[in-house]
């Protein structure tokens, strides 16, 4: 009996790793497909966007250097969200950031949240946690007022941003949402690439 048993777990296991890999791989095939468009694209500067303040969270770096890239091309401010109380990766985070989304108790911001009303366009950036924004940002919005100031925003995220963008628009308060862009977790081949994405999507703002 405790053969077929094992057998059984082998199996869900070698079933598990293939179906795995074949999701990467399509990832990785999608990621091509879509940068390529940018490969050869100079990079162009933006078109003035007036004063503008970049607002993100980064836990692995992904969206800190995404939020790097905009500011060099326009110049904007940073202002980094950090947590009262700063989380840390591991198999707990997993756990924390389930508990925090299904009972809508986000960590909270510390310091003092930027003042909106001294630019001409806020940019929020933040990684995909559990299809959906990540907590310490919905803990900045619980808190923030953008006051009719135009908006956008942009993820980073392995592959599926769910339902991001419409959970961040209901729970972004008078904000003006102007635009919404993905940006998948890329290796530094599609560095180039990723600039000249980025100067596309500013030139359209």
């Amino acid at each position: 009996m405790l053969k077929y048993v094992l057998y059984v777990l082998m199996a869900a296991v070698v079933i598990g790793v293939a179906a795995g890999g074949i999701h990467l791989w399509k990832v990785a095939a999608r990621n091509q497909k879509e940068m390529a468009q940018y490969a050869k694209a100079p990079q162009t500067p933006a078109r003035p966007l007036g004063k503008v303040l970049v607002v993100y969270y980064s836990l692995s770096g992904n969206t800190r250097d995404i939020a790097a890239r905009i500011q060099k091309q326009t110049g904007a401010a940073l202002y980094e969200i950090k947590p009262e109380q700063a989380l840390k990766p591991g198999i707990r985070l997993y756990y924390d950031v389930w508990k925090q989304v299904r009972e809508k108790q986000y960590p909270q911001p510390g310091g003092t949240l930027p003042d909106f009303s001294e630019y001409d366009l806020i940019i929020v950036g933040s990684p995909v946690w559990m299809y959906t924004v990540a907590t310490p940002v919905m803990g900045f919005l619980q808190r923030a007022d953008f006051a009719g100031r135009p908006v956008a925003v942009f993820t980073t995220q392995g592959s599926n941003p769910g339902t991001f963008f419409a959970d961040f628009k209901n729970n972004a308060r008078n904000a003006k949402i102007v635009s919404e862009i993905e940006f998948n977790n890329l290796p530094p081949k599609y560095d180039t690439a990723l600039d000249n994405k980025i100067a596309a999507w500013l030139r359209r703002l």
